[in-house]
């Protein structure tokens, strides 16, 4: 019979059906059986299959063999004598197709229990099912989502003899299935580099490293295993960069080079070395980009990051073209990477904003609140107001604030001040704001709080409830902390907030930002709440100026006033509306301020003011001074130098009034 070949204990209940097995092997003759059954029975661990070896499988438990219909199964330790000259009788000794059956039954199971329990039952267990086996159980955990397999099947005596199984001898496993069991096994089993598995898989995979057996594709595997388990100081990793740079990058697979990417990544401090590697692999990324998963480009952007690839602008813009197709498929966390990897590169685009704005609406309040952390800082960074994007953010703060941690919170508040933008539910926004502060106030660190009420004073929603805390030797105190003075930023909002209290709040009574802590100017190289002139923009505007006035004399550039802001032209009136020389102090009736307001001064691609430049000029106002904005879209439209005077005079002067000179 065909028949002889299979275990008789796989035909009983237990036993996997398979479709047209059975029908297959009574319509064929007994000589074609074995061929039906093979033709039917595909391999799911084809590649951890060598030629047939085979072990007596020993282990402790293992007192009692399973019996059922009749299968009796000769306990360890006693002789085994009748069954192994069974097994090893000619036309009863076992067959691929045998192996096959018990790789393709393995590959069945859902849960650790039936795996173990399979094993078990076994009397003998080549290596490469042993390590199917253990692939199995890591599927099964990834399935699971566990981060390590459970301590329940770690102690399993079943487990640990796979284990030990597969330690003893992983010679038998084909290349693929060496590097995929490094790979799967350091996802779930603990991480010790020095166990002896682990130590005896990566001495296998260094011996055919080094014979130089290994395709790319294995090459790669490897090469993110061993940076997990070592790191980037490895020698065998180095090896395997090696060995990947002397290949041709035109016969790599899309996501194999994701995979070198990501391997790349692993070694940020050797990226001179390999630089000339990187160019190549980034010209020829750009054209396999269309084949990459979305998971992949968020690897490949993520490694573009960590080794400062900012020269590779081609390839950034292709994968920048695909990341708007995928929005809706990345995970959050691969989305968050995206975005941070456009903020380090300065990468902003139209369609992708339009495509975030639709994501973001469409989960609206199952948004993650990591990733609407993300999106708005990149929203901050790149100074692109969304209202889409923050109305639904201004929701999900009022309707989900107890989700929300204090970091979250004041990441997702800061843009608001930042842009210039006060969402429809205002009122109910500050209000929780407002809530979370009085009950949550001490788990704000200290330069978190400043930032977060700063950002609310900017536009006009002032913190008065908390200026007295802010300004006091308490929290300036907590504010320094171990430093040995605070950074000129926090000095900077602190002289912010005590400006807008004594101009906007006049109704405060409570303490006073003491002068030790103000800053004499808000405009300085690194940390300024102004934004430089554009210029290009002023040194036009100066020759409208001399033309329109008849001198230089007649204004002045840069002037830092006594209230810490920096005008960048001041031009003085007296009584009359004659205009003063800028060297008068006497008799100065008005004192106009020009802003020459360029892009780097607005939300990008808009005429919407920041909410810095908004506040200085409302201030300015306050102060008593004419503030005459000169906006970069207004001055670009003039093509003339008598186009620029007559746009200055009107600004300058009404067209009902004289000029005077």
């Amino acid at each position: 019979m065909a028949f002889i070949t299979l275990r008789r204990a796989f035909c009983h209940k237990s036993i996997l059906w398979i479709p047209g097995a059975v029908v297959a092997l009574k319509i064929h003759p007994a000589s074609h059986a074995q061929k039906a059954v093979t033709d039917r029975l595909s391999v799911c661990f084809c590649s951890l299959q060598p030629e047939l070896f085979r072990v007596r499988f020993h282990h402790a438990y293992c007192k009692n063999f399973h019996s059922e219909k009749g299968n009796d199964f000769h306990p360890v330790g006693e002789p085994w004598s009748s069954q192994a000259q069974e097994w090893n009788q000619p036309g009863q000794s076992l067959q691929n197709e045998d192996e096959e059956m018990l790789f393709r039954r393995l590959s069945y199971f859902t849960s650790f229990e039936e795996v173990l329990s399979f094993i078990s039952a076994l009397d003998t267990l080549p290596v490469p099912l042993a390590m199917a086996a253990l692939l199995r159980i890591c599927e099964i955990g990834r399935r699971d989502g566990e981060q390590r397999l459970p301590e329940g099947v770690l102690e399993n005596s079943a487990f640990q003899a796979l284990c030990l199984r597969c330690e003893r001898d992983p010679s038998h496993l084909t290349n693929a299935g060496l590097v995929t069991a490094l790979q799967s096994l350091l996802t779930l089993l603990p991480a010790d580099p020095q166990s002896s598995l682990m130590l005896s898989l990566v001495a296998e995979c260094q011996r055919r490293l080094q014979r130089g057996n290994l395709e790319v594709h294995h090459l790669c595997v490897l090469g993110e295993s061993l940076a997990m388990l070592q790191g980037a100081s490895c020698e065998t990793l180095k090896l395997v960069v090696r060995q990947l740079q002397s290949k041709s990058v035109e016969t790599f697979a899309p996501e194999e080079i994701a995979s070198i990417y990501r391997i790349l990544q692993a070694c940020p401090e050797e990226v001179d070395k390999h630089q000339t590697f990187l160019n190549t692999l980034n010209n020829f990324s750009i054209s396999v980009v269309p084949y990459l998963s979305p998971k992949s480009i968020s690897h490949v952007l993520t490694a573009l990051v960590a080794l400062d690839q900012t020269h590779a602008l081609p390839l950034l813009i292709k994968l920048g073209k695909y990341v708007v197709r995928y929005i809706p498929r990345f995970t959050n966390e691969e989305l968050r990477k995206v975005l941070e990897a456009f903020v380090y590169f300065g990468h902003s685009d139209r369609f992708f904003t339009e495509a975030l704005e639709q994501h973001v609406s469409a989960l609206c309040f199952s948004l993650d609140p990591a990733v609407a952390s993300s999106v708005m800082g990149y929203c901050s960074r790149k100074r692109i107001l969304s209202k889409p994007i923050f109305e639904v953010v201004s929701e999900i703060v009022v309707c989900q604030w107890d989700r929300l941690s204090p970091t979250q919170i004041a990441e997702l508040i800061e843009p608001f001040g930042k842009l210039n933008y006060v969402p429809p539910n205002a009122p109910a926004l500050f209000r929780k704001v407002e809530n979370v502060l009085c009950a949550r106030l001490h788990h704000f660190p200290p330069k978190m709080l400043l930032r977060l009420l700063h950002s609310c004073a900017l536009i006009e929603r002032h913190p008065v409830n908390f200026m007295s805390k802010l300004f006091s030797p308490f929290f300036l105190q907590r504010l320094q902390g171990k430093e040995s003075y605070l950074d000129r930023l926090s000095l900077a909002q602190l002289t912010q907030l005590f400006l807008t209290s004594v101009l906007e709040c006049p109704f405060y009574k409570g303490p006073k930002l003491l002068p030790k802590y103000q800053v004499k100017s808000f405009l300085t190289p690194c940390c300024s709440l102004e934004t430089p002139m554009d210029l290009h923009l002023y040194k036009s505007v100066v020759i409208g100026l001399i033309d329109l006035l008849g001198s230089r004399l007649y204004f002045a550039s840069k002037v830092l006033t006594p209230y810490y802001y920096t005008i960048d032209v001041e031009v003085k009136l007296d009584e009359d509306g004659f205009v003063l020389p800028c060297t008068v102090d006497e008799d100065i009736h008005k004192r106009v301020a020009l802003c020459i307001d360029g892009p780097q001064r607005f939300c990008l691609d808009s005429k919407h003011l920041l909410g810095k430049e908004a506040t200085k000029q409302r201030h300015l106002r306050l102060l008593g001074y004419q503030v005459v904005q000169l906006p970069y879209h207004e001055l670009e439209l003039l093509t003339s130098r008598l186009e620029l005077v007559d746009y200055l005079q009107r600004k300058l002067f009404s067209q009902s009034s004289a000029v005077h000179w």
